[in-house]
């Protein structure tokens, strides 16, 4: 299947590692332009360096500190220079500390707020303008506990649903213009935030690493944690031009494991 995604442009947030970056290698291998951001500047040179041998699409870098406006900014800025007009946005922050309620001072919340659902909203307003002359597609990466709280993680559990809030409004506001915009939940995917959770309740429960990993995959349908790879070519289809119809829904990622309807 043909996805039509050569020669457009990406924008993909939190790539140096982790979802961010398998969504940047399975676009770049579709002939995707992409543009990776995230704070380290020696992971995201490390990142390009690595893309760039699928040659295929174009992958360039900018390093940016996604709870600061000026930052997205730049990131913009440095996407039209590199290659024009932005066609995909891949929104993606990491995940917020673990903690339950009286864990967390107000600051603690104000700094979840600002990287987990403001920095959402500063870049999809800049990239409005390039979406809106000729349609696009919006991808906001949240979590499973957008349908299901997951222990321990109260601040990623008020957030991420914020995002669902903004996505499914601005499915209604962006359809006029052609945006297509989705929420994308993964669920236990093996990436290094999975494992660093997977610890911290090992050692809260004074536990082994790998019990606690075996019974988190006794409880997927599927037996297993999924791949990042797998969670990349899903995103791939949704923001290509395969698919017209798919607006302001959530879409699970998860092996089944959740068990909302």
């Amino acid at each position: 299947m043909d996805l039509n995604l050569v020669g457009k442009t990406a924008l993909v947030l939190a790539s140096s590692q982790g979802l961010g970056k398998a969504i940047a290698t399975e676009l770049v291998k579709e002939g995707t332009n992409v543009m990776i951001a995230s704070r380290n500047y020696e992971k995201l040179q490390k990142v390009q360096k690595e893309l760039m041998t699928f040659g295929k699409g174009k992958i360039a870098f900018c390093p940016t500190d996604l709870t600061k406006n000026e930052d997205i900014q730049q990131l913009i800025e440095e996407t039209h220079k590199n290659f024009g007009k932005i066609d995909i946005l891949i929104n993606n922050v990491g995940g917020p500390p673990s903690g339950s309620f009286e864990d967390f001072s107000d600051e603690d919340w104000e700094n979840a707020f600002h990287l987990n659902l403001l920095s959402y909203i500063r870049t999809i307003r800049a990239v409005l303008p390039d979406l809106k002359e000729k349609g696009g597609k919006i991808i906001n990466i949240a979590s499973s506990s957008i349908k299901q709280p997951i222990s321990n993680l109260i601040l990623s559990n008020t957030f991420r649903l914020g995002i669902v809030g903004l996505s499914k409004t601005l499915a209604e506001e962006l359809g006029p213009f052609n945006i297509l915009i989705n929420t994308v939940a993964p669920g236990r995917i093996a990436t290094d935030r999975i494992t660093t959770l997977d610890e911290i309740t090992a050692k809260n429960k004074n536990v082994s690493m790998e019990e606690i990993t075996k019974k988190a995959q006794e409880a997927i349908p599927l037996g297993r944690y999924g791949t990042p790879e797998e969670f990349a070519k899903f995103v791939a289809f949704l923001v290509s031009d395969v698919n017209t119809y798919v607006t302001g829904s959530s879409l699970m990622i998860d092996g089944g494991s959740i068990k909302a309807i």
